[in-house]
């Protein structure tokens, strides 16, 4: 029998009986909720849903036949994550798939895993804090971006007695440069050892004027500030997504959230060698978590290094709307 080109071509149907299929399975649709926010390794899937890593290879196999979750390789490494929406059934399935609750148990095994990674940066960071600028200058030392990150900071035009809050400040080389411009700093690290490199700087200085606090830059009682920064920070946190959202919630109405950061790249070494848990990140996806941090997008810098990577300096600002979301009089004040 002879099947005529016609008979060949594509039927539309296809992809919607895909995604049907995909759908159709309550783990698979358990899989999707969990990657609402977040990307994950087969392994810590399987970690997450208490099953074989061959048994959730397949159901990751069939959700990416179907268009519903794309890869993304992390040096040896490929995490999953959903993929944007393509069509009407599509959004309408990842619409209820995140009106589903999480449950218990599942919560406590994705927040094992977050907690995993969070774990590998901090130990790293411990053991190579008195090699800390060696480290940072094998990628990307301050000094490659120091100026361009200081015109797009003063192109902000801070009012007198604006506040600022750097997260993850190293060893406070940036700190001087906010010291200058802003009445009041906060430099907040999770690394005691760190925040004791920060001290010394500080005190060589004679900065007066910033306050360096250990703790978690994703709790929100640290308060907020109308300048927060993050030089090179952010591919050590385990969750970026779901950073964005809670660092919006330190930035006053009005105020900006600044963010030098890789850009994506292939060179795995650096998370050996610098304690990166991700590659860089696609420019899209940062624009995506801050609008879906409900911050706004405001200029952007590219830099290439000679080294093959490149940096993004990003701007996004917090709308002065949100005022009905701010902290009412909390926050750093001079």
């Amino acid at each position: 029998m002879t099947l005529r080109a016609s008979q060949l071509e594509f039927d539309p149907c296809d992809e919607l009986a895909a995604l049907c299929k995909a759908g159709g399975d309550p783990l698979r649709l358990n899989v999707l909720r969990a990657l609402s926010n977040d990307s994950f390794g087969v392994l810590e899937l399987a970690q997450i849903f208490a099953m074989g890593q061959s048994g959730m290879s397949h159901h990751l196999k069939v959700l990416a036949q179907a268009g519903l979750v794309a890869t993304r390789r992390e040096g040896n490494a490929i995490f999953y994550r959903r993929a944007l929406p393509n069509g009407r059934l599509h959004a309408a399935l990842l619409e209820d798939v995140d009106e589903l609750p999480v449950p218990t148990d599942r919560q406590a095994r994705i927040a094992a895993v977050h907690q995993q990674r969070a774990t590998v940066s901090r130990d790293f960071f411990a053991r190579m804090a008195s090699n800390f600028q060696a480290q940072q200058d094998l990628i990307a030392g301050l000094p490659q971006y120091r100026d361009s990150l200081l015109a797009l900071l003063d192109s902000l035009h801070f009012a007198p007695g604006a506040t600022a809050m750097e997260i993850g400040p190293g060893d406070g080389a940036f700190l001087p440069e906010l010291a200058r411009r802003f009445a009041q700093v906060m430099a907040l690290d999770n690394s005691p050892a760190m925040l004791e490199l920060a001290s010394q700087r500080c005190a060589s200085a004679g900065l007066d004027n910033v306050e360096l606090t250990l703790g978690d830059a994703l709790q929100s009682e640290h308060g907020a500030a109308d300048c927060v920064m993050l030089n090179m920070v952010l591919h050590h946190f385990a969750t970026p997504a779901e950073a964005f959202r809670q660092l919006a919630r330190h930035v006053k109405p009005g105020g900006s959230l600044l963010i030098s950061e890789l850009c994506s790249h292939d060179q795995s070494w650096a998370r050996e060698a610098c304690g990166d848990l991700w590659l860089g990140f696609e420019q899209e996806d940062l624009s995506r978590w801050a609008s879906a941090a409900g911050l706004l997008p405001g200029e952007s810098l590219y830099i290439g290094l000679k080294n093959g990577f490149q940096i993004q300096l990003r701007h996004f600002a917090q709308p002065l709307e949100r005022a009905a979301f701010s902290y009412g009089t909390k926050g750093i004040h001079p």
